[in-house]
């Protein structure tokens, strides 16, 4: 049998840099056909997207960018539209009180396909870095990479 898996995995290399991360969770996304057939070429961005609560407890990302697809006819996707993630009752629970309570956000971090070949989304709950912390984590990597320097020699 053949393995629908394929490596794409589409990063948020921003996020790590802009936020602290708290906690991870997998997402499922909902898509259209020729969305899903466009991410398996890897024709996707997340860096300027986030998630939004909505009043009725659903969990959207927006500004997500998917291509459209190269082989589709007149049906093909808009590329900026909202996208539906798929959390459990109790995740969505939690994310929306947290997001209220503490003024935390939640940011995607992947998109990759799992081993069934589904589109699933890594997002995170976190809490957005002052420029200090920037400042930090900029020295914190200078340093780390004089360190492996030294080491190699």
């Amino acid at each position: 049998m053949k393995s629908r898996a394929s490596n794409v995995s589409i990063q948020n290399r921003r996020a790590s840099f802009e936020y602290e991360i708290l906690d991870k969770l997998t997402a499922g996304i909902v898509l259209c056909g020729t969305e899903i057939k466009s991410l398996r070429e890897g024709k996707g961005r997340i860096a300027e997207s986030f998630c939004q609560m909505t009043d009725e407890g659903e969990l959207y990302i927006i500004n997500m960018n998917i291509d459209q697809y190269s082989h589709a006819t007149y049906y093909n996707h808009n590329s900026r539209r909202e996208r539906k993630l798929l959390l459990t009752r109790t995740e969505l629970r939690r994310l929306s009180r947290s997001v209220k309570d503490k003024g935390l956000t939640i940011v995607p971090l992947r998109l990759f396909i799992n081993q069934a070949g589904l589109a699933k989304l890594e997002i995170a709950l976190a809490r957005g870095k002052k420029l200090y912390d920037k400042r930090e984590t900029i020295k914190e990597r200078d340093v780390k990479r004089d360190l492996d320097r030294l080491k190699k020699r």
